[in-house]
């Protein structure tokens, strides 16, 4: 059944004047925007517990650490918190010389004040001013005229101004017609210029024009052109810095902000994983790393992406969704059995071809680069995995290269296991099914004390106990494996044939461990696998072998047939 009262839901966004578009020709961001995070304040007044001092203080650390050379901190005339917050980063001389705290105020008198307090004695710090625009605030909140918005921001401005000139500190200015996206562009102009015109960029002292999709609601590419037409009609454009702060009401703020940016813009405020009122703000790391992988610097580190959502995590008590863009937990997992085939066969192909560039089928980025590990991120075990990532797993982390026919046998059994438990399981334990069924199997069946001589062919002679009764045994054949397997079936019959040998050394010491891997057939064409593993290959293939016969002796056992 359809949604009702559609109807009651109209477009509050209106259409730049202008639409030029020539944005649209751009199909890539070729150079990191400026960043600036505002996860302490943006991101922080959306908490449910907003983060103290020392959160905030750690939090502040990470900020710097990851790179990020703007940072607004807070709102200073809202809290005692914030306020001291401002205070003690400026006393205590936290600031590294090439970052600028941004606080944020409206267009107040006493808050103006409150906030300039707050920063004396800042090297470097940003002074946002906002106040709201558009059509719907302006009539049912603020209840006034247009022209006396303009005024309320003209105000704001020469009060910057005024505070600006008597302290102590280098500051620059912002200006923010909140609720951009909800304003006509032609006010938004008119507001921003106005603003403009009173604090006279210059080019050692710019502006920032931040234009905020405070509430998201049109399709992104409404957005860019409103950012176009800005950036084409703003006063002393070569002296502005055009700056967007999307929040993701829409689930766009990743594809307005890259649209924005090709519309002209120059910066970016957002917040780590996407926090912020609402839906949240722009995911810089997203952003940052869509550029990354296209080639492109975003100039923000991000290779640790597992260390910083911890102290995320922690600070703020949010969590990261298991599918957030590459930051989250689950998204370099493969699970499906033809994603993980694709993968393994790609990560060899990437080894064999010696490749510098990064080609893998279903990985955007090398998991690794942003500091996550591809035997426990990547290939991930479960009903609908696949002999491909099965055998990836025990390849890659336990150095055993099955043959294909077993690999297939043994995906089937691993799915089968994971299925009935309902559960994803560990490489470990997956090493652990494989080494319980296959590896060394001495059930039914025993060989011991071994001799070889040459003849026509190959000699054994060996001590063969099948179900605890031991015979002393000679047969030849073509090989040792062969020539044992001749003097097994003196004992056992012949039930079975022997169908496929691979053997590996499971490392390149020259002590390393050999391991083989034998298929056995039977009568009605069943294929049974074993494997062996020891310092000495013949033994690891006798093994193998025996280990082979055992499982068949064991299944025909289950069925009532005769081994014998």
């Amino acid at each position: 059944m359809a949604m009702k009262n559609y109807q009651k839901y109209t477009r509050q966004y209106i259409e730049a004047p202008e639409v030029c578009n020539d944005w649209i020709k751009k199909s890539y961001i070729d150079k990191a925007p400026i960043w600036c995070s505002v996860d302490l304040r943006d991101g922080n007044q959306a908490l449910i517990t907003p983060m103290n001092l020392e959160e905030k203080l750690e939090f502040f650390k990470v900020l710097v650490k990851l790179g990020f050379k703007e940072i607004e901190i807070g709102f200073p005339a809202a809290s005692e918190t914030e306020y001291e917050f401002c205070r003690t980063l400026i006393e205590q001389d936290m600031i590294p010389d090439d970052v600028t705290i941004q606080v944020l105020t409206q267009a107040r008198e006493h808050i103006i004040k409150k906030t300039f307090e707050a920063l004396r004695g800042a090297k470097n710090a940003i002074v946002h001013l906002y106040n709201s625009t558009s059509e719907v605030q302006i009539e049912q909140v603020f209840k006034k005229s247009k022209p006396e918005i303009v005024e309320l921001a003209r105000t704001g401005a020469i009060l910057c101004k005024k505070y600006r000139e008597n302290t102590k500190g280098n500051f620059r200015f912002e200006y923010s017609p909140e609720s951009f996206t909800g304003t006509d562009p032609r006010f938004a102009l008119e507001i921003c210029n106005a603003v403009i015109d009173i604090w006279e960029p210059s080019e050692d002292d710019k502006v920032i024009i931040n234009l905020p999709v405070t509430v998201s609601h049109s399709m992104s590419h409404v957005y860019a052109s409103q950012v176009e037409y800005m950036c084409k009609h703003l006063k002393d454009r070569e002296n502005l810095i055009i700056s967007l702060h999307p929040h993701n009401d829409r689930g766009c703020a990743v594809a307005d902000s890259e649209m924005g940016l090709l519309a002209g813009a120059d910066r970016i405020e957002g917040t780590l994983f996407g926090n912020g009122e609402r839906t949240g703000n722009v995911d810089i790391i997203t952003l940052a790393l869509n550029m990354y992988s296209q080639g492109v610097d975003p100039e923000l580190d991000f290779s640790d992406l597992p260390s910083i959502t911890e102290v995320y995590e922690k600070v703020t008590e949010m969590h990261v969704y298991e599918r957030q863009p590459y930051s989250g937990k689950l998204v370099f997992a493969a699970f499906s059995g033809s994603h993980q085939d694709a993968i393994a066969k790609g990560m060899k192909w990437r080894e064999e071809h010696k490749l510098s560039t990064w080609t893998v089928p279903y990985l955007p980025i090398d998991p690794t680069d942003v500091g996550r590990v591809y035997e426990t991120d990547v290939i991930r075990i479960n009903s609908q995995s696949g002999k491909g990532g099965i055998g990836y797993i025990l390849e890659t982390q336990y150095s055993h290269n099955l043959p294909p026919k077993m690999r297939e046998e043994f995906g089937y059994r691993v799915k089968s296991i994971s299925d009935h438990s309902h559960r994803e399981l560990k490489p470990q334990e997956v090493y652990n099914i494989f080494r319980d069924e296959y590896v060394n199997i001495e059930t039914c069946l025993k060989v011991s004390n071994t001799h070889y001589k040459q003849t026509n062919g190959i000699t054994a002679t060996a001590d063969i106990t099948v179900n605890g009764e031991t015979h002393s045994v000679t047969a030849t054949g073509n090989g040792r494996l062969d020539s044992v397997s001749n003097a097994i079936k003196k004992i056992i019959g012949d039930i079975y044939t022997l169908e496929t040998y691979t053997e590996h050394a499971l490392n390149d010491r020259s002590d390393a461990q050999a391991a083989s891997y034998v298929g056995i057939k039977d009568k009605n064409g069943r294929v049974e696998w074993g494997v062996g593993i020891d310092s000495d290959i013949i033994v690891s293939s006798v093994k193998a072998l025996v280990s082979a016969i055992n499982r068949l002796m064991e299944h025909n056992k289950g069925n009532g047939e005769e081994n014998a």
